[in-house]
């Protein structure tokens, strides 16, 4: 069994709360959030001296006879990385784990209501995404102080560690992540003349029109990119050096409307208006889902996670590994696109009694070894740091490297509380299905959403 197929039933499950794939449970945990925190719960860590601005080592504990509670989200890792991380804890602390695998079902809710209690979980498998929200309620334990040695020496991955950092202190330690990169037919491809996979968007986009040339029925994509699929469509505005939102003093504003984001929006209009159908400028990858579309064979590309491998494949059960390619979604600026990564972090419970404990839990869950090993190695995520990713990069499948070569380029949402109402909203898919649609002009668009971000993200403030 490859890899992929050892993961797809585990990665569809743990995929629904990740980054773009769970927006209204971010809305619950914000409005949960705000409560607890108009209750006066405390946002700060829970050591002494952690205010001071000197970074500190995770204490060594010899804790024989105690038991530490760690929460996993059911499919993030399998129960053997479990007892991996598990036993070197045990041996390294004398402690006893307890892991309780949590459903995604209301997890939102349940994780929000379960820090503001006196005997929360010890440590909790959160989506990274969700991280601000929680850092909101002062559930979290502010991490700062420890975060050179938590890093032990590597560079974590930016879409992990920037929604894991609020107002510049860390929240959450980065564990693993799924990315997008982009899947393609080589039949239909090599058919067309196109033999090898492309390395720079000229070349992408002179692959695609001889796949037009092949295929010119209006409702063949060449590329197939729904409109309001923001996911993809946002690494055309970070590709050009622009973003969604950003920091402005001590507020936020919506920054669709500068000149870098403007040049993305418009390069993504004339990329998507030329080689998906006209049809999918208005809707998003579920209806109708983009893995039949591509499986029937009237798409020849597509942007998705690994896990979308499997699924073609199960749609269609004709085609088979070697029928198709993949590689990251190369960029007009001459490098790979920027990805925005859906993954997981690990969070300290700020009212844990055993925070030592939690760390050590922490350090262990995110050693390079481990992350190399079990993470990447046995459970088939990209691992939350560049070398580590390099190294598992180089050991995987050929079909799934490029999928561990483009989350080396990533970015992430706003870290802020309140970013979930806009994607709950649909405010950000708004902005790309209007101007793929070409019912408001870029600049239109980002007008909208940039007073909406505006309001939105500076609400709780």
């Amino acid at each position: 069994m490859t890899r992929t197929a050892r993961t797809t039933r585990r990665t569809t499950r743990a995929i629904r709360g990740r980054a773009g794939h769970l927006p209204l449970g971010g809305v619950v945990a914000v409005v949960v959030a705000a409560s607890l925190a108009a209750a006066g719960c405390s946002g700060s860590a829970g050591h002494a001296g952690s205010g001071d601005g000197k970074q500190r080592a995770v204490p060594v504990v010899k804790a024989k006879g105690k038991t530490l509670t760690v929460w996993v989200m059911d499919g993030d890792y399998s129960e053997a990385t479990r007892k991996a991380m598990k036993d070197r804890f045990t041996r390294q602390t004398g402690a006893d784990v307890k892991i309780e695998v949590q459903n995604w079902d209301g997890i939102t809710t349940k994780i929000t209501t379960a820090l503001a209690t006196s005997t929360p979980p010890d440590v909790i498998d959160i989506g990274n995404t969700q991280v601000a929200s929680f850092a909101a309620s002062g559930g979290l334990m502010d991490l700062t102080p420890y975060a050179k040695d938590l890093r032990q020496g590597q560079q974590w991955l930016d879409g992990l560690e920037e929604p894991a950092t609020v107002d510049g202190r860390l929240y959450a330690a980065p564990s693993f992540a799924g990315a997008r990169a982009v899947i393609y037919n080589k039949k239909i491809w090599d058919a067309a003349g196109v033999k090898a996979a492309p390395t720079t968007y000229d070349e992408l986009k002179k692959a695609l029109r001889k796949v037009r040339a092949a295929h010119p029925a209006r409702d063949f994509s060449p590329f197939y990119l729904p409109g309001k699929y923001w996911h993809t469509g946002v690494q055309w505005v970070w590709d050009a050096g622009g973003d969604v939102a950003a920091r402005d003093g001590e507020a936020w504003k919506g920054t669709l409307g500068s000149g870098a984001a403007q040049k993305g929006l418009a390069e993504y209009k004339a990329f998507q208006n030329e080689f998906s159908a006209p049809s999918t400028r208005t809707i998003d990858t579920l209806n109708p889902d983009q893995t039949r579309v591509f499986a029937d064979g009237k798409a020849s590309a597509i942007s998705a996670t690994n896990v979308t491998i499997d699924l073609i494949k199960k749609a269609n059960p004709k085609i088979e590994d070697e029928d198709l390619g993949t590689f990251p979604l190369p960029g007009a600026s001459g490098r790979s696109q920027p990805v925005m990564l859906g993954g997981s972090d690990w969070g300290v419970a700020a009212k844990s009694a055993h925070q030592d404990l939690a760390l050590r839990w922490v350090k262990i869950a995110t050693d390079p070894a481990v992350q190399t090993e079990w993470v990447a190695g046995r459970d088939g995520w990209i691992p939350n740091s560049e070398g580590a990713v390099k190294a598992a990069g180089g050991k995987a499948d050929p079909l799934l490297r490029p999928f561990f070569d483009a989350a080396l380029r990533s970015k992430a949402t706003p870290a802020s509380a309140d970013w979930a109402q806009l994607e709950g909203n649909k405010d950000i898919d708004k902005v790309f299905s209007s101007v793929a649609s070409g019912s408001r002009s870029p600049r239109q668009a980002a007008g909208t959403f940039d007073t909406t971000a505006g309001k939105v993200l500076n609400a709780g403030d």
